[in-house]
């Protein structure tokens, strides 16, 4: 089984095309729903009273949700812009509500699972967590800048206690206080994570394992309208396909990550959760094949 931990959103997303207001969001939610075309995901997150039934149903018909709490308040909420190019987001405002004061409990049926994605909360939290779990075969956690600049030390910690870091280029060069990411990935590596995955947007994601960097370029796309999530998803398409050949092998690994850049990239080709919430597995497996004709030589 797959469980993940984070934080499910309602968002207000501005492009230069188009405003989006309290829209279904968080990074749970993205990286869950791109699991769930691998496996049953167990969800642990928070909602308030004000979040909308529509979207509950959304997260119901893909995830187990006997970890999502409901509490009295408001659901979290994230307003952010993008520029021109789409490439970079500013942050207007962040209200935690109902996260601020989150108590994460881990459901008894959830404490066997083998696999376990922490999405980018509070690292303190995400220790706790991990803890609560059985017999973890591969755990991986993310982080944001947010909690870098933040609570350092507590985010060095948590990474010494999983298998895998998944991390943008931008937040590895702040944590590790270099500008060079093969020498990000061995200092995260020195902190006790096997393996190390640094997501480079439009660029695709750079695998480090031991002395080894495996490249894979994101899919080639035309239209992109809406970034939000991409990196959640390409995390949960990753952990999702790992947990569904329950292999934590190197052979997998890499074709695990080719997966977390195919459902990246159908969650930019549409507005919130819509590119992934109306995927067909079949798709799937066709945008993967492209990928592999894409890079053979």
């Amino acid at each position: 089984m797959l469980t993940i931990f984070g934080s499910v959103a309602l968002d207000t997303i501005r492009t230069p095309t188009k405003v989006l207001r309290g829209v279904l969001g968080g990074a749970a939610t993205f990286a869950s729903i791109s699991a769930s075309f691998f496996v049953k995901p167990g969800l642990i997150a928070v909602i308030g009273q004000d979040f909308p039934k529509k979207y509950y149903n959304i997260l119901n018909k893909f995830l187990d949700l006997s970890g999502l709490a409901r509490a009295n308040g408001k659901t979290f909420r994230y307003d952010g812009s993008y520029d021109e190019t789409l490439s970079h987001r500013t942050t207007n405002k962040t209200e935690l509500n109902v996260l601020g004061s989150f108590n994460p409990v881990v459901p008894d049926e959830y404490k066997k699972s083998e696999f376990v994605y922490l999405a980018n909360n509070d690292p303190v939290q995400n220790t706790k967590v991990i803890k609560e779990f059985d017999g973890i075969k591969f755990s991986m956690c993310d982080t944001i800048d947010f909690w870098i600049s933040t609570k350092r030390d507590d985010v060095i910690k948590m990474m010494g206690l999983v298998n895998s870091v998944v991390i943008n280029d931008e937040e590895a060069k702040l944590l590790t206080k270099t500008q060079n990411l093969i020498k990000s990935a061995k200092k995260i590596m020195e902190w006790g994570a096997e393996y190390v995955i640094i997501k480079k947007g439009e660029h695709g994601s750079l695998l480090f394992y031991e002395d080894i960097v495996f490249p894979s370029p994101a899919f080639s796309l035309e239209n992109i309208v809406d970034p939000t999530g991409a990196g959640d998803s390409f995390a949960g398409g990753m952990i999702g396909y790992m947990a569904s050949k329950k292999s934590t092998k190197i052979s997998t690994l890499r074709e695990a990550v080719v997966y977390g850049n195919v459902m990246g990239s159908f969650a930019v080709e549409e507005y919130g959760v819509r590119g992934l919430s109306k995927l067909k597995k079949s798709q799937i497996q066709k945008r993967f094949n492209q990928y592999k004709k894409m890079v053979h030589f």
